[in-house]
């Protein structure tokens, strides 16, 4: 499959008072065209920071330390920002975490729709007016003649999400990044909305990054799943590779953090111990070291490598060194 995105050695800091926030350690990941990967973490691990930077979103005092991000054959990261704006909107569309802090109250819907497409596409207001009502259509908006007037006040929670996702792909985009876009929506809705965007997949064939802290969302949309811990990517894996075969302690933790809906049995939900590391000054060793009951000395001393398991399935974590002391899988099977 051709690649679309390629990003390697990706890292971002943000500037302080109190000192440096080193957010994203180095981080390598691929997309291919049309595909759907999910990037999982806890909360401050890196992912959606990681997401902006390839966006060329940053706050003022966030910047790009170091790394390429290749999008479409084309480094982004050293081009000026009036090429970036032609990207942004029109090839790369984003869907946002909170959709009622994302929207401009003060402007129509409509305002908000038509203004990727009469900017990157050249299209005149009435033009752009008939295709926002036909891509509000197709995310499921009813009555869309009359809802592209309306105000993002008057959109329930779902509607809202549903508009942002219609603002994404208005410009018919390439890639599509999702930063956590069922967040505070009940699981009827949540549903719905996941189902709309591999809907959209299939029909478009856009291609879509999925950024969450829950796992059982990346399990239907995504085929291929990448871990984020303390600003690196821990494991990465097909979504049968993390689900049935995970390597990495912190991967283990949040499958026991989830309900089984396969289990026959009244289990309990095990949470993660301890704090996330403390990004101002990172630890030299493995970022999970001082919450994993596997800590070895090496873990504490060294950062462990991608060891690469089997074909595109690596983890970061010296358990899987061949000469590491062999411990039970405790993830679930296929059952």
């Amino acid at each position: 499959m051709e690649k679309l995105l390629e990003v390697k050695g990706l890292k971002t800091s943000f500037d302080t008072h109190i000192g440096t926030v080193q957010a994203v350690r180095g981080i390598d990941l691929y997309l291919n065209k049309g595909e759907a990967i999910g990037i999982v973490g806890e909360s401050g691990c890196g992912k959606s920071v990681s997401m902006m930077s390839i966006m060329r979103l940053l706050s003022s005092n966030g910047r790009l330390v170091d790394g390429e991000i290749m999008f479409d054959g084309k480094d982004i990261s050293k081009i000026p920002e009036n090429e970036m704006e032609n990207i942004r909107g029109n090839k790369i569309g984003m869907i946002f975490q909170d959709p009622m802090t994302s929207l401009n109250p003060v402007l129509t819907i409509g305002a908000q729709l038509i203004e990727p497409l009469t900017k990157h596409k050249g299209m005149k207001k009435k033009e752009a007016i008939e295709e926002g009502i036909r891509m509000l259509k197709l995310v499921g908006i009813p009555s869309p003649e009359k809802r592209i007037k309306q105000y993002p006040h008057e959109f329930s929670g779902g509607m809202r999400q549903r508009a942002m996702i219609a603002m994404s792909l208005v410009c018919q985009p390439n890639l599509i990044i999702a930063d956590e876009p069922t967040t505070a929506l009940d699981v009827t809705i949540q549903a719905q909305i996941l189902d709309l965007m591999k809907d959209l997949k299939d029909k478009l064939n856009t291609a879509i990054i999925l950024i969450t802290h829950d796992l059982g969302v990346v399990a239907d949309l995504c085929s291929r799943i990448y871990v984020m811990y303390g600003g690196i990517i821990v494991e990465e894996g097909t979504d049968e590779d993390i689900f049935y075969r995970g390597r990495h302690p912190y991967t283990w933790g949040l499958l026991k953090s989830i309900p089984n809906p396969n289990s026959k049995l009244r289990e309990k939900l095990i949470p993660i111990e301890g704090q996330p590391p403390d990004l101002f000054k990172p630890p030299v060793g493995c970022p999970f070291a001082e919450r994993c009951e596997y800590t070895m000395k090496i873990c504490i001393e060294k950062q462990p490598p991608l060891f690469d398991l089997e074909t595109g399935h690596k983890a970061a974590c010296w358990l899987c060194h061949k000469n590491a002391p062999k411990v039970d899988t405790p993830i679930r099977g296929e059952e």
